[in-house]
């Protein structure tokens, strides 16, 4: 997909033409407020070398009360040499996972607002929609901007407040209130790190808002921070997988082979690990927006194989109990892309794992009766990245299966299980509540009362992953959901074996750092399971009463 850089050129002295009889005597202190009105005009669009440069005329008072258009600017108070030197703010998505575009620059009530859109995923064509609500993208702030250095002259930095004009039209609109945006002013996006939150994020009206401080001179040990990207959640860049992918090929006890190109020919890597004998799938990252998914692969591979030369007991164990077959990111395509669930198809890959009934506007459709229409899936057309993978899986067998997500709307990490299945009964219930349990011992950012109301018995959704999985190798199964919004954590949990120590640093906040430790801390709760994966005994009467399952719901 084509990314843009869009841009907004301003003179900001002409804006502040109306206030120049109020100036104070002495310069404002920092950070500046721009105050002006402006009033709605007719663009002035020109083309240079393929793009358009659109402008604005803006009605402002003559001295004698009467009313004068002037430009603002006009191609003459560009670079001759280069014309994208002259913009006060830009708006740039033009990077791996980018996803933002520029739509107004404001003034209201004297404070300078930056309007983006978030850009939708292509048509889905079986839930018939385009998805939208993660975003990632840059805005920089020109210093060599006559506006700035004539307007701006003596002032140490610029407060920005910046709208997501479009937030109430996503596919989760109502999950954006609580969430705070991510941002870093780190030259790179992808210095994970660096990311922390923005303390005055506010959803109300269909918008998302913040404000952004932009520095013009030196801080300390920091230069002027001219630039800030801003996430839905932080990005995790194709360079950034190869990356974790090459640590792995290197390590000893690792294998790393492709299961398939993609629609854009990336390969869809996949890590095997241990000589246990149960086989235990873990994929990450089937709606590509969900980021934090790479991240828990990180931390999973990076204690699994002592990536960081740690040796830890319980990785040992666990390459012992099981042979793992780890997809830290199934959907490369739709990741690059900047997209929120879709691969490059524009397909939901996670709705994508068998055939379900096709919707009455589905051109994809094998049948002529169309209230017997059936959407195929998967396909090496629309969904190749489940059709390779479904069919390795299909050969080499599963025991246990975990599918890493991101979800909107909880603060939470929770795991859904497969009730809906008709393979659900004692045995899959007491596996899923041992598991939590362990889980939730290892790691205080994990509990087991909060997740989605359960399907009905025997009405699941078989074109979702999980279920398909549970049903298909009457198997452990589930769906492990990670938050956009800060994670309501257990601060106090006590610990027996987690290599996290269980307790929640809550100072550090809920971001990338705490989704690797998540990951790591799975193999925990994986290794007490291990026994009981195909054990056709009531082995649930042993299981101590905190094990015990727990019919979760939404409400909290």
């Amino acid at each position: 997909a084509k990314k843009s850089v869009s841009s907004l050129s301003a003179s900001l002295r002409d804006i502040l033409e109306q206030n120049d009889n109020k100036a104070p005597a002495t310069p404002p202190s920092p950070p500046i407020s721009v105050a002006a009105s402006l009033s709605a005009a007719a663009p002035l669009s020109t083309t240079i070398d393929g793009r358009t440069i659109t402008t604005t005329r803006t009605r402002t008072k003559t001295k004698t009360g009467s009313s004068s258009t002037t430009p603002k600017p006009s191609l003459s108070t560009l670079d001759s040499e280069n014309p994208y030197t002259d913009p006060i703010i830009t708006i740039s998505d033009s990077y791996d996972s980018g996803n933002g575009e520029f739509s107004s620059l404001r003034i209201v009530e004297g404070e300078v607002h930056v309007h983006v859109k978030i850009k939708p995923d292509p048509f889905t064509s079986l839930e018939n929609k385009r998805h939208s609500q993660y975003f990632s993208f840059r805005s920089t702030l020109n210093p060599e901007s006559p506006a700035v250095r004539e307007s701006l002259s003596g002032a140490k930095s610029v407060k920005v407040k910046y709208v997501l004009e479009n937030a109430g039209e996503a596919s989760y609109a109502d999950a954006f209130e609580g969430y705070s945006t991510f941002v870093t002013t780190k030259a790179t996006p992808f210095d994970s790190d660096s990311w922390g939150r923005v303390d005055d994020a506010k959803y109300e009206g269909g918008t998302l808002s913040w404000t952004h401080v932009h520095t013009l001179e030196e801080d300390g040990d920091d230069g002027a921070l001219l630039s800030a990207y801003f996430a839905y959640f932080p990005p995790y860049s194709q360079d950034m997988h190869l990356s974790l992918v090459a640590k792995c090929a290197e390590a000893k006890g690792a294998t790393v082979e492709s299961l398939g190109p993609t629609i854009d020919g990336r390969e869809i890597d996949f890590v095997t690990v241990g000589t246990g004998p149960r086989t235990c799938w873990i994929i990450h990252r089937q709606h590509p927006g969900e980021s934090m998914a790479e991240f828990y692969a990180e931390g999973l591979l990076n204690r699994l194989l002592g990536l960081d030369g740690t040796w830890d007991a319980v990785a040992e164990k666990a390459r012992e109990l099981y042979t793992f077959r780890i997809v830290p990111n199934i959907n490369p395509d739709g990741s690059s892309r900047g997209y929120l669930r879709t691969n490059a198809a524009g397909q939901n890959l996670n709705r994508e794992w068998c055939p379900s009934p096709a919707p009455a506007t589905n051109d994809n459709i094998d049948d002529d009766d169309d209230e017997n229409a059936t959407y195929e899936a998967p396909t090496l057309e629309r969904s190749p990245e489940v059709y390779h993978l479904l069919r390795r899986m299909d050969r080499i067998g599963c025991d246990a299966f975990l599918d890493v997500h991101g979800d909107e709307e909880l603060p939470f990490n929770f795991l859904a299980g497969s009730q809906g299945m008709s393979v659900w009964g004692k045995r899959l219930e007491s596996l899923h509540g041992a598991f939590l349990a362990s889980y939730e011992r290892a790691n205080g950012d994990v509990q087991g009362k909060v997740s989605y109301e359960p399907e009905e018995a025997g009405k699941g959704m078989l074109n979702v992953c999980s279920n398909q999985i549970a049903e298909r190798f009457d198997c452990f199964s589930g769906t492990l959901e990670m938050p956009f919004k800060e994670c309501w954590a257990d601060t106090t949990a006590a610990t027996a074996t987690g290599r996290m120590g269980g307790v929640v640093d809550v100072k550090v906040g809920w971001g990338p750092e705490r989704a690797r430790q998540l990951g790591a801390s799975v193999l925990d709760a994986l290794c007490y399971v291990a026994p009981h994966l195909r054990d056709e005994g009531e082995f649930w009467k042993d299981l101590p009463e905190d094990d015990a399952y727990v019919h979760p719901s939404t409400k909290y």
